[in-house]
């Protein structure tokens, strides 16, 4: 049961940061942006480190975070 509460906790903080992602992409925003890289972080590393292919789900939470600078440069 342990498990399945672990599994279940990641694949939410997944899909509420492809969720967030969509949003962020659609209305533009920086603050929907920064918070999928970071509830992308915590999936992303542990499945980097099941896994073996640490650069490719690694790399995967910066995204968003570029995204959300670059949106926040051309705010300003």
């Amino acid at each position: 049961m342990d498990f399945f509460l672990v599994a279940l906790t990641f694949w939410s903080l997944v899909i509420l940061s492809l969720l967030l992602l969509i949003h962020g992409l659609w209305k533009k925003s920086w603050q929907s942006l920064v918070v999928s890289g970071f509830a992308f972080l915590l999936p992303m590393l542990y499945f980097a480190m099941v896994d073996k292919l640490f650069i490719a789900f690694a790399l995967l939470p910066i995204v968003p975070f570029i995204l959300a600078y670059h949106l926040k440069k051309k705010e300003l």
